[in-house]
């Protein structure tokens, strides 16, 4: 009757043990998950809306803006398929 009391509470001890390794890896990704990335989402300031014509290139040196810099606050552009009427981040900030 001992032995099996005993085997009882290794089993309850390793199940604790687990339990609290399993909390402290869940508070420490949302510890550095909160403290440690920045978000991605860049802040646009200004916008334009593409005319006929418009090109990624285009609108880019007409606001002094090298094409990464403008690509960086437009990031799910795809300048293959610009639209009249479109919306365009000319000025802002890349996160």
């Amino acid at each position: 009757m001992a032995k099996s009391s005993n085997n009882m509470v290794m089993f309850f001890n390793l199940v604790l043990v687990l339990s609290l390794l399993l909390i402290m890896s869940i508070a420490e990704a949302r510890l550095f998950g909160r403290f440690g990335k920045r978000d991605a989402t860049p802040e646009c300031d200004t916008v334009i809306g593409v005319s006929s014509g418009d090109t990624c290139f285009g609108v880019s040196q007409i606001f002094n803006l090298t094409v990464a810099e403008f690509l960086a606050i437009n990031p799910n552009l795809n300048c293959s398929s610009l639209f009249v009427g479109q919306w365009l981040c000319v000025e802002g900030i890349a996160n």
